[in-house]
């Protein structure tokens, strides 16, 4: 057991030694970089503040949108020209009230209709080739909804009033053309022509052709036939003009020795040939029948 002299002299040591203070906290060249750090951040933090606020100065970011691009309730509203760099897609494109809407592009603009299997139904090309349209039927129609052209698989429609041809060739029809009225405009020649083949004009009702300040012309090489199965043909005129007849010639027995004269007889042979003989007292046309033969 420890006696009462080493109990006092052990107190005594531990009085006469002094209370050791631990200090907490960063000190010397750590909290000479915290510092450095921290005002670094605030700087950062200043210059992106400042950017930010500059952006949205520069690209007019407000309530409503961003620049010329608004969000209202119907959509979205652009004002200016815009650059679509990807496809487009939008249930309504239209241009303000009283504005022109214009669509252009290096190469073509495409507006393609597809359906729920993303399979193609319609489609429509703008390019530098030309203009294409695909679908099932192409329509025309006019502000009062009168249909001026129309075109599917079956037949091409024309509803306007006049189809007008201004190639200096015409229109070249491949097949059979059906129309009530063929007109040329005024004062410019209609001209029906078939170069190689032959041209045929059927109706049921009637072929009527009329030129109330003009005259009529039908040209062939070889045959002009005229028939009428249960009617007549009439020729209407006040004067009859059958050029180049040939002239039946008399024998010599019959013939008038006499000066030779001008006025002939038209006569006609059993297989309908037209020819002219000398009139003379009586009819010629028995004696000068060797054109018939």
């Amino acid at each position: 057991m420890m006696t009462q002299e080493q109990c006092t002299h052990r107190n005594n040591v531990q009085s006469s030694e002094k209370p050791q203070v631990y200090k907490v906290g960063i000190y010397g060249w750590r909290k000479r970089c915290l510092y450095f750090f921290v005002l670094l951040l605030m700087i950062l933090i200043l210059i992106n503040l400042a950017l930010t606020i500059w952006i949205l100065k520069v690209m007019n970011f407000t309530i409503d949108g961003m620049g010329k691009l608004r969000i209202t309730e119907k959509g979205l509203k652009v004002e200016g020209a815009s650059e679509f760099l990807e496809p487009l897609y939008a249930k309504e494109i239209q241009s303000k009230p009283g504005r022109p809407l214009f669509l252009q592009s290096s190469r073509n603009v495409s507006v393609n209709i597809v359906n729920s299997k993303n399979q193609l139904l319609t489609q429509l090309v703008t390019g530098s080739s030309g203009f294409k349209a695909k679908g099932k039927l192409f329509e025309v129609k006019s502000t009062s909804g009168k249909l001026l052209f129309s075109a599917d698989e079956q037949e091409v429609v024309v509803g306007a009033e006049r189809l007008r041809v201004m190639g200096a060739e015409g229109a070249v029809f491949s097949k059979s053309v059906e129309t009530p009225h063929v007109r040329a405009e005024p004062f410019k020649e209609l001209r029906l022509e078939s170069p190689t083949r032959s041209l045929l004009m059927e109706a049921p009702k009637g072929i009527q052709i009329l030129a109330e300040a003009g005259d009529i012309q039908a040209i062939c090489r070889n045959e002009l036939r005229l028939e009428s199965k249960d009617g007549e043909i009439s020729l209407d005129a006040r004067r009859i003009r059958l050029m180049r007849l040939p002239e039946g010639k008399a024998s010599t027995s019959s013939s008038s020795s006499g000066n030779r004269q001008t006025v002939y007889e038209v006569c006609v042979c059993p297989n309908g040939r037209l020819f002219l003989s000398q009139a003379g007292t009586g009819s010629t046309c028995q004696i000068s029948n060797n054109v018939c033969l």
